[in-house]
């Protein structure tokens, strides 16, 4: 039995995402503690690809998990999530989720949500809620919905960096496997601020391209720190059931 230590130690690194295609991509899914960049132009899928790993984490791999919806109000994201039969109010309810309402402040409007960060972008604050929750509840997973937000308040690129960079590191402190969104203008960058990608541990590009009359859905692990992962562009759709990647197909029209 020897010979399979450091497999199995490998597969217990792991965090499966759950979502159908994607983990054969990247060795059995993302590295514990890590947190990863998903990025793409408005439409691609960025916030459902978000909510399916924290839900399949959740109700497949029994992993508590923390929202922080810095641009949609809580209440959107659960009507939206309804669509793919996740009700996110009873994992709530039953103490597995948390989400902070990050938006509501920042526009100007009252909120009657449980977790409300107070003041809009106030790194710190964020953190200290962050933290609290995640002694509350022993969540495992996050998502940050998104950093592009975060990046008009602050503004500077270098301040970005740091930001984020903290906001990162606190995530993998607290054991916490975490997704960041980034909402891009274009395909050919991986990050709005030029900085994103370098605060995670890898980044995963979702395109949304038009090719003659139809738009096509694909995806690339741009990069994967210390994981083995496709080099290629796979096809993905999104379903009633959420986003579903097909490993075993590649995108080969250079777009």
């Amino acid at each position: 039995m020897e010979g399979n230590t450091d497999d199995i130690n490998y597969e217990l690194n792991r965090v499966p995402t759950g979502i159908e295609g994607f983990d054969e991509l990247c060795g059995g899914g993302l590295l514990r503690d890590h947190t990863y960049l998903i990025s793409g132009t408005s439409g691609s899928g960025k916030t459902i690809f978000g909510l399916q790993f924290i839900y399949n984490g959740i109700t497949k791999y029994n992993e508590n998990g923390i929202i922080v919806a810095t641009e949609e109000r809580p209440e959107h994201i659960r009507d939206n999530a309804k669509a793919f039969g996740w009700d996110l109010k009873a994992l709530e309810d039953e103490g597995k989720l948390a989400i902070i309402d990050a938006a509501s402040t920042k526009i100007g409007i009252p909120s009657q949500e449980k977790y409300v960060d107070v003041r809009p972008f106030d790194m710190r604050s964020m953190m200290d809620q962050i933290i609290m929750i995640q002694e509350e509840i022993d969540a495992k997973r996050a998502v940050i919905d998104s950093t592009t937000s975060i990046g008009f308040y602050l503004q500077d690129p270098a301040k970005i960096r740091v930001e984020l960079l903290k906001l990162s590191t606190t995530l993998e402190i607290l054991g916490l496997t975490s997704i960041m969104t980034s909402e891009v203008v274009d395909d050919d960058h991986p990050s709005r601020f030029g900085v994103e990608n370098f605060v995670t541990e890898g980044t995963i590009a979702l395109y949304y391209k038009r090719m003659e009359n139809v738009r096509v859905r694909s995806l690339e692990i741009f990069k994967m720190r210390g994981s083995d992962h496709s080099k290629k562009i796979h096809p993905y759709d999104i379903t009633t059931n959420g986003v579903v990647v097909h490993p075993h197909e590649e995108v080969y029209t250079v777009f």
